[in-house]
């Protein structure tokens, strides 16, 4: 293809034409490829509208973009995030855990309990998380052993684990606990200017983002996500990752308890209620396709941030609370149709271009 240069008022001015008639890309094209390029990466097109949304209630009102009201945005989606990073595992296989929440008010409880009959804090918030992924496993054998989807047999143990929670308190907050103790104000406490619990996310997101990136674990993930016949067929055992999995996200909801437990110093039976579809939202607002196939942890924190921005952005806007629910179903909606659009539109790009 023959290009001609026709100089224009100096080196500066030099504009590029073809002789076929077709235009040479511009300034205007690279921008436009690199905003495509951006939204390819599945955690961008969330991480550019939660940055537009905060961006749009600082607008508003300039408070908001204070240090101490963004630090206490990331805090409030701390417990959804580390549950929604595990969930993007289980949903990257095609399953739901829709106990999570349930798990975190229960390890919450448990604990509680515990250093209320003098165990030491460290001690029982270690058994708050081996109890979480105890439950865990609880709903990994129901699948396994009942052949039901993971979808139904943590529906049940939704009810069963909060009921438990309940039961064990006596419907009633437990508190009394030693609040000067290093469990609570280490990890209830702030560190380099972040909540310690922020740099918990911080790390869980690292860790995860390698096993599911680079380990074998992480391959076979994704693999029986994408075609679970295919990946049968290669030796990949489907039961053993999906007991794996469930109980890696018990472990990671017994986390966020134990780290909820630390800042709020009480166990409150309901708490954590509505976390498991706050995690499915981050989820897939994130990037994580209900199809399974892929998944992205940082997309699924950044997920939990966004809808912990709508949050606290309803309450500068005088929403009253009742509209809170309405709204953030609206924003997941939204955010899950531009998604879906987005990737629609790369599906027939790419198919002009095998054409």
């Amino acid at each position: 293809m023959e290009e001609n240069t026709a100089p224009s008022g100096g080196g500066r001015g030099a504009q590029t034409t073809r002789t076929d008639g077709g235009e040479q890309p511009g300034r205007g094209a690279g921008v436009r490829d690199l905003g495509r390029r951006a939204l390819a990466v599945e955690s961008n097109s969330v991480l550019i509208a939660t940055i537009a949304l905060i961006l749009f209630i600082g607008i508003c009102h300039p408070d908001f973009l204070t240090w101490d009201q963004l630090k206490e945005v990331v805090q409030n989606a701390v417990y959804v995030g580390i549950i929604a990073a595990g969930m993007a595992f289980l949903i990257s296989m095609r399953e739901i855990d829709l106990s999570v929440g349930s798990i975190f008010g229960l390890s919450i409880v448990c604990s509680a309990l515990l250093m209320q009959h003098g165990w030491n804090p460290w001690l029982a918030g270690l058994a708050g998380v081996i109890l979480a992924g105890g439950m865990g496993l609880v709903n990994a054998v129901a699948v396994q052993l009942i052949a039901i989807p993971a979808i139904v047999a943590t529906l049940a143990t939704l009810s069963m684990f909060r009921g438990l929670a309940q039961a064990l308190s006596d419907g009633q907050q437990v508190t009394g606990l030693p609040a000067q103790n290093s469990f609570f104000t280490f990890l209830g406490g702030d560190k380099l200017g972040l909540p310690v619990s922020v740099w918990v996310l911080i790390l869980v997101v690292i860790v995860l983002t390698a096993v599911l990136r680079f380990t074998p674990y992480g391959y076979r993930v994704r693999a029986i996500g994408s075609n679970p016949e295919a990946a049968t067929f290669s030796g990949i055992s489907i039961p053993r990752t999906r007991v794996q999995t469930l109980v890696l996200v018990g472990l990671l909801s017994g986390v966020a308890g134990m780290l909820g437990l630390a800042f709020f110093i009480s166990g409150d039976p309901n708490i954590g209620t509505g976390f498991e579809l706050q995690a499915i939202a981050a989820a897939v607002i994130g990037g994580t396709p209900l199809r399974g196939g892929s998944a992205t942890v940082v997309g699924a924190v950044l997920g939990a941030i966004l809808l912990s921005a709508v949050n606290s952005g309803l309450a500068y806007f005088n929403v009253p609370v009742n509209w809170s629910n309405f709204a953030t179903g609206a924003v997941i909606l939204t955010a899950v149709a531009l998604d879906s659009l987005i990737r629609g539109r790369r599906a027939l790009r790419r198919a002009a271009l095998d054409g």
